[in-house]
């Protein structure tokens, strides 16, 4: 029987996954971190609901529009480079964003913040990508996984606590200091980081960006003024026939931002259709059950935020382990596992009426829910990038991230026509089973598609510097 090595993760590889983590979780936590300090701005700047609208929206697009230029130019001028800008210009975005004197200079100040935002995600993720092989690569996703998905479903905690303690200006300064120590980290890492250089595909990217500001510009205001208002159908008709030429032209330029070659490689399409449906999940599914929580069972902003911290803790813990048995065993059998776990939550909040009892009901949803995500989670990620040449692992994780996040405005954007017009029992247990099917469809694709590499059991793997 073949002995199995795998070294300690080196200081250098722990410092590079520290970095990592901590740049991408703070622009996990600021899109997460906002809605419960909506009514708070409204107060305060005024604006009522279309300000509050246009606070989230502002940063969702910038966001989701330029998160394919920004692993682009990760790929091009060096992961370093990107990283330390997308830092700087999220510090200083947060900061502008935390002493806005007005309703407008912070939608502005959050349209910005979501340009800086793009720049962090895919870097960060790259960096990992060139830094660890096979199973401890594996493993360090998950890791990286874990923590991302604590910013996204603690942030409505972490606000809650600042609104209802400090001020709504505080869920912004925060920002400040986990930026400051990743700054602090990232100049001990040695070695140049010049990237694979070329030219930017300035056509493909004026091009896809207007593409998918125009799609999710449309979607959001959609709920607002319907699909007839010329708001809404200007937009979508320019972001379609922008996202046909984007394609066209990244099919004859010499070196297009989007590498269409990439869709050829089997698990990474397959992976990301399941993307797709598990993250549209993931965005829809907990949002309304926070929304019934306050608004129809009673519960405060935070204690509605502390609800899911059980599934917060399941991937802190579980995700850097499924990621390293992914990577020893092959992704599929856990991308086709998890998400039927994670829908067996939502399916059982099926029993939740207007009277909640935690410990029978809420509980062991959202455990369920948390376990569901760790097993799929990094094997999904592992499998969609480990696929991918480490020289385009910034272009591999900007595409996963759009498809993640254009799941999620989707999935939400459709949240009127799945729960009725307003939220009540009937509309939450419909939502519940819209939620468990896209996991169960995505957990369908997984097994079907998904294609396992050879064990990492079978050879001896050495982690160095």
């Amino acid at each position: 029987m073949t002995n199995v090595r795998i070294e300690r993760m080196s200081s250098l590889q722990l410092r590079v996954l520290v970095i990592a983590i901590l740049a991408s979780f703070v622009a996990f936590l600021d899109g997460a971190v906002i809605n419960v300090a909506l009514p708070a701005i409204s107060r305060e700047l005024g604006g009522g609901l279309p300000l509050q609208q246009w606070v989230v929206d502002g940063y969702l697009v910038t966001l989701g529009s330029l998160i394919l230029i920004a692993g682009s130019l990760s790929d091009v001028f060096g992961r370093k480079r990107v990283l330390y800008a997308g830092l700087i210009g999220f510090g200083v975005t947060s900061l502008m964003c935390a002493f806005a004197p007005t309703g407008v200079f912070l939608v502005i100040a959050r349209a910005l913040q979501g340009v800086a935002g793009a720049l962090l995600v895919p870097s960060s993720l790259a960096i990992i990508i060139s830094r660890f092989d096979g199973a401890a690569q594996a493993k360090a996703i998950g890791r990286w996984t874990a923590w991302t998905g604590v910013a996204m479903i603690a942030g409505p905690v972490v606000g809650g606590i600042f609104v209802d303690t400090l001020s709504w200006r505080w869920v912004f300064v925060i920002n400040v200091i986990p930026i400051a120590i990743t700054l602090i980290l990232m100049m001990t890492l040695k070695g140049e980081d010049k990237g694979m250089g070329g030219r930017v595909d300035y056509a493909g990217a004026i091009l896809g960006s207007v593409g998918l500001a125009g799609t999710v510009f449309a979607l959001i205001e959609q709920g607002t003024y319907g699909w007839g208002s010329p708001r809404v159908w200007i937009p979508l008709v320019v972001g379609i026939l922008s996202l046909v030429a984007f394609f066209i032209v990244e099919t004859r330029v010499k070196q297009p931002m989007l590498p269409l070659g990439l869709f050829s490689v089997h698990n990474f399409w397959v992976g990301n259709v399941s993307t797709f449906f598990v993250y549209g999940a993931l965005s829809f599914g907990p949002l309304i059950v926070t929304l019934y929580l306050q608004q129809v069972a009673g519960f405060s902003a935070i204690a509605a935020g502390f609800v899911f911290i059980p599934s917060t803790l399941c991937m802190l813990l579980l995700s850097g382990l499924f990621g390293g048995l992914a990577g020893r065993y092959g992704p599929r059998l856990f991308m086709a596992i998890g998400p039927i776990i994670a829908s067996a939550g939502f399916l059982w909040l099926l029993m939740m009426g207007t009277d909640v009892d935690y410990w029978t009901t809420l509980l062991p949803a959202v455990l369920l829910f948390g376990v569901g995500l760790s097993i799929t989670v990094a094997p999904l990620t592992s499998a969609i990038l480990g696929a991918i040449h480490p020289e385009q692992a910034g272009i591999a994780s900007a595409v996963n991230n759009a498809v993640s996040r254009i799941a999620g405005l989707l999935a939400v954007a459709a949240a009127g026509m799945i729960i009725g017009g307003t939220l009540d029992t009937e509309g939450l247990h419909r939502a519940m089973i819209a939620a468990a099917a896209l996991l169960l469809v995505g957990g369908v694709v997984s097994a079907i598609g998904i294609r396992n590499k050879a064990p990492v059991a079978d050879k001896i793997q050495t982690v160095t510097d």
